[in-house]
């Protein structure tokens, strides 16, 4: 028999609110500023390559970003790129930085209904400064028991926090955006995973759903969680 769901973790970035949209929109201008030194197509890749490259060093968030661009203006321009380059894409940087956080449609009734009959946990990864920003002007943040800031999100992570925070995995649901990040680890350590796909999607977080898997779980919105968790718990 399926154990009752009493500890929710939800995902911040492009579960709450909107993250990916400015990345897609920097990166726009980010092609623009080295149309002249590259095809759109090849800088996108090479920016890519960057990415997963740099994140070990650099972790996850708008300041790896920045400097993952910087490293492929640098390459893609064999090290001649203008200064004013540079410039442009550290103001691009600090825009994103100093953006309005913005809650996705339903958001907030959602987590005021889950708040009423579960322990709510974000979980969210990217740089520490710019998520605790984000979380304070949410408008949301009182309604979480607690906030994570990890750098990675696996197996381990899930298993640590909702030990941390409640009676283990087994009893809880994880419902974000990333299929790699907020679903499989998450079913892997013995809850259910819950994938809410977001209109943007960053490559590297890509990976197949566990289609036949009986904890796995997708939904349209976040604002269908409450039903779904009701549902679980009809059937436990």
């Amino acid at each position: 028999m399926a154990r009752k769901v009493l500890t929710v973790g939800l995902d911040a970035d492009d579960t709450l609110w909107h993250n990916e949209t400015f990345f897609k929109l920097t990166e726009a201008r980010f092609r623009d500023l080295l149309a002249d030194f590259a095809e759109a197509d090849h800088l996108a890749e090479r920016l890519l390559e960057a990415e997963k490259r740099n994140i070990h060093h650099y972790g996850f968030g708008i300041k790896g970003f920045v400097l993952s661009m910087i490293e492929t203006a640098i390459e893609v321009t064999d090290k001649r790129v203008p200064a004013h380059v540079i410039s442009q894409i550290l103001e691009a940087g600090q825009d994103m930085l100093a953006h309005p956080v913005d809650l996705l449609d339903g958001v907030q009734d959602a987590v005021e209904a889950l708040a009423q009959n579960h322990q709510l946990i974000l979980i969210t990864k990217g740089d520490l400064l710019d998520q605790e920003r984000k979380i304070a002007a949410s408008g949301i943040d009182h309604l979480f028991t607690a906030v994570e800031v990890v750098s990675d999100k696996n197996t381990t992570t899930y298993a640590r926090i909702f030990s941390q925070h409640g009676a283990g995995p087994e009893t809880a649901l994880m419902a974000g955006n990333s299929m790699k990040s907020d679903v499989l680890p998450m079913i892997e350590a013995g809850g259910h995973g819950v994938f809410i796909p977001f209109a943007e999607a960053w490559a590297l977080e890509h990976a197949e759903a566990p289609e036949t898997h009986p904890r796995y779980h997708t939904l349209e919105a976040l604002a269908d969680l409450p039903n779904l968790i009701q549902n679980l718990q009809e059937d436990s």
